[in-house]
């Protein structure tokens, strides 16, 4: 595998535990339970998807870039561990009319890591971020959600990075 190749690699599967982080935020979030048994089911998650024919009899698997497990469980672990001055900035960065509370278990599963991520990965680009984040914004919403992730973060950026985007 070629420098541009495993560097595309890695940005992929750094994607996929961004998503994969989300999911355990989520699932943290809304039933609670022990962190090191949601991370582990993530983590021993089979990434594949059955492929259906017209019938709906399975007849082959699509498979799913694995995401990075060192970087899924910094991600999880650490947005967990730094909730409160998460959710502190958080709350800065809303509008007047909104709280953490009131936001949608998605969402601020979704803000939440990537603030944790604009706060502890300055390796990272907060561009990067931003669109990662706007990415799985995406994903699962179609409506205003999108544009919040990115005017949440965007804001945030410029507090926690000193305005650099880059």
């Amino acid at each position: 595998m070629s420098d541009t190749q495993k560097t595309k690699y890695d940005a992929k599967s750094r994607s996929a535990a961004r998503m994969a982080a989300v999911q355990a935020l989520y699932e943290l979030d809304m039933v609670g339970g022990n962190e090191d048994t949601v991370l582990q089911g993530l983590i021993e998650k089979r990434w594949t998807v059955p492929i259906e024919d017209e019938d709906g009899d399975v007849i082959g698997e699509a498979d799913f870039l694995d995401p990075d497990k060192t970087f899924l469980l910094a991600l999880a672990r650490g947005t967990q561990a730094k909730k409160p001055q998460v959710d502190k900035l958080l709350e800065g960065a809303l509008g007047a009319n909104w709280t953490v509370d009131r936001l949608e278990v998605l969402l601020r599963a979704m803000l939440r890591a990537g603030i944790y991520e604009l706060m502890e990965h300055a390796d990272i680009p907060a561009k990067v971020i931003i669109n990662e984040y706007m990415d799985i914004a995406n994903a699962f919403f179609v409506k205003g959600e999108p544009k919040m992730v990115n005017g949440v973060l965007d804001k945030l950026a410029h507090v926690l990075r000193d305005g650099r985007m880059d």
